[in-house]
């Protein structure tokens, strides 16, 4: 552990926050109105290295998109392995509809699961701790990622990965907006706090036929109607109830007339689960379940299973770390236990490889109303910026007991 933290005050690392708002907030809003997405963000890259470059930093873009910045001595230096910090840089494709003085410029694409937040958060932690550096108070190595394509399946930390962006790391920290909790707040639990999620299209076919002779050929719809209401069901009853396992379905497509059977159907949902280790046998059991259940009908069953990606599963020591730092830099009441969502985040595959941690961060107003993410009217308050910027600058600067 890097005894940096106790030579650098929480009044300190305020200051140098707060010194940044301003400078924040605008590079947030300029993020956010020019928004792209998965393996696309170029201009976003670029923003950010100018900025790091700005502050006597050497970012590294990596191949594509994104970027890594290392600040501080370096681990023989130090006589202490790195400590990352991540954020995704990515937009989704969807149209932004809340008419905000800086909203998307690019149609049919926003930000709306607060990735420019989060970029922003980063950005500013690294700042600080690049002035903390020029002053002496900085022991520790600090890496920065900066990751394209966390809304696409398989995502971009697995590129990343490839690229090294973890060698001589030994923690790693994030923030994911929550607009469901108080500016002020971030919500944190220990071990699970996401979900494992995987793509899943089921396709059957055959010969097709009329509506009035069923018996002469495979009737798709009628047996999409059964993979549909079936296979959740037996899913069920397979896998240990405990371990939340969830297939969702959120589009289905065959035929257009109302008197033939057509040649073919699709039905295209998600396959979620709470605990990794069902993760990995779930997909079995579902492949099993979806033959077994087309077996009488006739139809040929074709599965494209896209694993996506395991539960973000928060360490201990890394969990405990972040919500000391949330106390001291936010406030002692801001750290309340938050559900594990069924939701997917790629930073999961970070921490298949090393400890760290991932905290909700709150950025409704209070008293305000509860906005969603991945929807077009999602907003934040910005407010909410300084709160991440201050935090994760000190768990950087004190890392896991």
């Amino acid at each position: 552990m890097s005894t940096s933290g106790t030579l650098v005050s929480a009044d300190r690392i305020a200051a140098l926050t707060q010194g940044l708002h301003d400078e924040l907030v605008a590079i947030r809003r300029d993020i956010h109105a020019h928004p792209e997405v998965a393996r696309t963000e170029t201009r976003t890259t670029a923003v950010v290295a100018e900025r790091l470059r700005a502050a006597g930093l050497e970012p590294r873009m990596l191949t594509g998109t994104g970027l890594t910045c290392d600040i501080g001595p370096t681990p023989a230096e130090s006589g202490h392995r790195r400590l990352a910090l991540r954020a995704d840089i990515d937009a989704l494709p969807l149209v932004e509809t809340t008419g905000l003085p800086f909203a998307s410029t690019t149609h049919g694409v926003a930000h709306a699961c607060g990735h420019d937040v989060h970029t922003t958060v980063v950005l500013g932690a690294g700042l600080v701790l690049a002035e903390l550096h020029e002053a002496g108070q900085l022991e520790r190595p600090v890496r920065l990622i900066f990751q394209p394509a966390e809304e696409v399946q398989p995502g971009g930390a697995l590129d990343l990965l490839e690229q090294g962006v973890l060698e001589g790391v030994e923690e790693i920290y994030a923030v994911h907006c929550d607009p469901k909790i108080d500016l002020g707040t971030i919500g944190s639990r220990i071990g699970p706090i996401t979900s494992a999620s995987d793509e899943v299209t089921v396709t059957l076919s055959s010969s097709g036929g009329h509506t009035s002779r069923p018996h002469l050929t495979g009737d798709v719809v009628f047996a999409l109607g059964q993979v549909i209401t079936q296979a959740p069901a037996v899913l069920g009853r397979r896998l240990d109830p405990r371990s939340g396992v969830n297939l969702t379905w959120g589009a289905v497509h065959a035929g257009q007339a109302h008197n033939a059977i057509p040649t073919t159907g699709t039905v295209r949902g998600t396959l979620r689960c709470l605990d990794g280790r069902a993760w990995e046998h779930a997909a079995q059991v579902m492949h099993d379940a979806l033959e077994q259940i087309c077996a009488p009908y006739g139809v040929d069953v074709d599965v494209v299973h896209q694993r996506g990606v395991p539960p973000v599963e928060n360490d201990e020591r890394c969990t405990t770390a972040l919500e000391a730092a949330a106390r001291e830099m936010i406030g002692p009441q801001s750290v309340q236990l938050t559900e594990q969502s069924l939701g997917g985040e790629d930073f999961a595959w970070y921490l298949t490889k090393i400890p760290g941690a991932l905290a909700r961060l709150g950025t409704r107003t209070p008293g305000g109303h509860t906005y969603d993410i991945h929807q077009g009217d999602m907003q934040v308050d910005e407010g909410a910026i300084s709160h991440g910027v201050a935090m994760l600058a000190r768990v950087a600067l004190t890392g896991r007991a």
